[in-house]
């Protein structure tokens, strides 16, 4: 299992933050603004439960997935499974916080990578939600939380918001794909599914 993520978006490809800095940290109308999992428009947030297969694994949400990530480079994977099996992705959240666990070396080199990953698998494998992200067109996409200044908007609107920019650069990519395509990639990630 490749510890850094599949790369489903080139460098080329990959949708910058500066192209939706300057409209950011302005107030929209149309700005849908999200968080918790069970308010309108809780399909994007992480904790949202829609499973997802990847790493030949079923996560129960793509934030069990995420934090696990941190931990996947050590052999021993008691961290990596012990946050793939928790009940909730509350507890997920708080055992990836948890430095007392060796962190990756390289986490935040592919903690965007792999953020992009398990949504656009998300969306992908859930065709429901696929259509939620769609129908929201080319409206701005923002986690609306003062808990986190980096994935959220910080609360004030000056944090980076990378979980929406990350929401609406996978809404670009399926948007582009085919029927046949999203098959194949849905397909692709299922085939290798473990039995566990």
């Amino acid at each position: 299992m490749p510890i850094s993520g599949q790369r489903l978006f080139s460098s080329s490809s990959r949708l910058s933050t500066s192209l939706y800095s300057s409209t950011i940290s302005r107030t929209m109308k149309n700005d849908i603004k999200f968080y918790r999992q069970d308010h309108r428009y809780g399909e994007f947030s992480n904790f949202y439960y829609s499973p997802i297969a990847l790493d030949g694994l079923t996560w129960p949400t793509t934030e069990h997935y995420f934090q696990a990530q941190k931990f996947a480079h050590l052999p021993d994977r008691k961290y990596y499974e012990m946050i793939r099996t928790t009940d909730t992705p509350g507890n997920a959240a708080k055992m990836g916080r948890n430095r007392s666990w060796p962190l990756r070396p390289d986490w935040e080199a592919v903690k965007d990578d792999l953020m992009r990953d398990c949504v656009l698998q998300k969306f992908l494998q859930h065709p429901d939600l696929t259509k939620v992200l769609l129908e929201t067109g080319d409206r701005h996409l923002i986690e609306h939380t003062s808990n986190d200044r980096y994935w959220g908007d910080g609360g004030d609107g000056k944090g980076k918001n990378m979980l929406g920019i990350t929401l609406m650069a996978v809404r670009t990519k399926i948007a582009a794909m085919t029927p046949k395509e999203i098959a194949a990639e849905v397909k692709s990630r299922v085939d290798g599914l473990k039995q566990v």
